[in-house]
């Protein structure tokens, strides 16, 4: 079996009575405000009946909630799950974070249908539904559309992790990169360490165990197929090799394997996602990396803001998701990066 799924509430009360989950008043309105929403990242409860949890629909669930996150070195399950009936799904239950209600009810629904919730029991929480009048149907939709509720509540948890980046980052960086390159960028506020040469930047918090890296660098757009897997792994290489410095000599940073290129819609705009692993010419360093290169219009170049991970001996998929979860925060110019410069000097004047 790919992970376990946890069948009992037993750990998740526990994390409930540690956070303290409580009601506040509202002295203005004089009533009571929802929860603020319980459990870690990227955990997820499933509110079904048994006989479906156990059937060919629970199956196809599981598969996909427990799919390996891609551009990891090793398997690693994209969520964490526990099962709970539906007529235990009450009380501190209802406040989790994330969370599934699959129902099979062939004198409620003619059809299958998903549709999703915010803030249902508590602030800060989502809820997907899953309708269907009998089981074959829900097993064939979710057979047809693999990958719909996992990368779903992924983005979720990026958004959710970016929006607390908005509030608490290092201003450092921020500041670093607003100076040099015009974008604003908040990563975790732990980064220090830096290396800041021409059109590339790299801070890193410099721990011991689980070091995450933030990478950015800037190319002009004169090319129709920049934004492909091929022409993007070439330039990371490029790009890497020169500016990132090597322990041993004639050792340098390449890329090993990139496993994914996916267009998205970042922002209303378009960002090319790259994600693989890297590895040290000449040395033993390696790890999982990923990468979003967009278009900044008002310049006429391409911003690439790359997060990659070393971590030796370790699990990498909280490290990789902490630092891309800061990659969704990227600020671009809105007018050319000389024309801020001169208004700049023009107002220090």
């Amino acid at each position: 079996m790919k992970a376990s799924i946890l069948t009992s509430v037993t750990g998740l009360v526990l994390l409930f009575l540690l956070n303290g989950c409580e009601f506040f008043s509202s002295s203005s309105a004089g009533i009571k405000s929802l929860p603020t929403a319980t459990g870690v990242a990227y955990e997820i409860v499933v509110v079904a009946n048994p006989d479906v949890w156990n059937d060919s629909a629970g199956a196809v669930i599981k598969d996909e909630l427990l799919a390996e996150v891609p551009g990891l070195p090793q398997y690693e399950p994209s969520m964490r799950v526990m099962h709970v009936a539906p007529n235990d799904f009450n009380g501190m239950l209802t406040y989790v974070r994330n969370i599934l209600i699959v129902d099979i009810n062939a004198s409620q629904y003619t059809r299958m249908s998903l549709r999703t919730e915010s803030d249902r029991w508590a602030s800060g929480q989502t809820v997907v539904y899953l309708s269907a009048p009998v089981l074959d149907s829900l097993s064939v939709y979710l057979s047809q559309n693999h990958g719909t509720l996992v990368n779903y509540y992924t983005q979720v948890e990026m958004e959710r992790l970016a929006q607390y980046y908005k509030k608490t980052y290092s201003s450092f960086v921020y500041e670093k990169l607003k100076t040099k390159l015009g974008i604003g960028l908040h990563v975790p506020e732990d980064f220090s360490a830096y290396k800041d040469t021409a059109d590339f930047f790299w801070a890193t918090n410099d721990t011991r165990f689980g070091q995450m890296y933030v990478v950015v660098y800037t190319f002009p757009y004169t090319e129709k197929n920049t934004f492909t897997g091929d022409y993007l792994v070439a330039m990371r290489d490029s790009m890497m090799r020169r500016y990132i410095p090597a322990s041993l000599p004639g050792s340098y940073m390449r890329t090993t394997e990139y496993v994914t290129y996916t267009p998205v819609t970042l922002q209303g705009k378009y960002c090319g996602v790259l994600r693989g692993l890297w590895n040290t010419h000449g040395d033993m360093m390696g790890g999982p990396f990923v990468s979003y290169a967009r278009l900044d219009e008002a310049n006429n170049r391409v911003i690439v803001t790359e997060g990659f991970v070393y971590a030796p001996e370790t699990d990498k998929r909280s490290f990789i998701r902490r630092i891309e979860a800061a990659l969704y925060t990227l600020e671009l110019p809105e007018q050319p990066v000389e024309e801020v410069a001169g208004i700049k000097a023009a107002i220090q004047q």
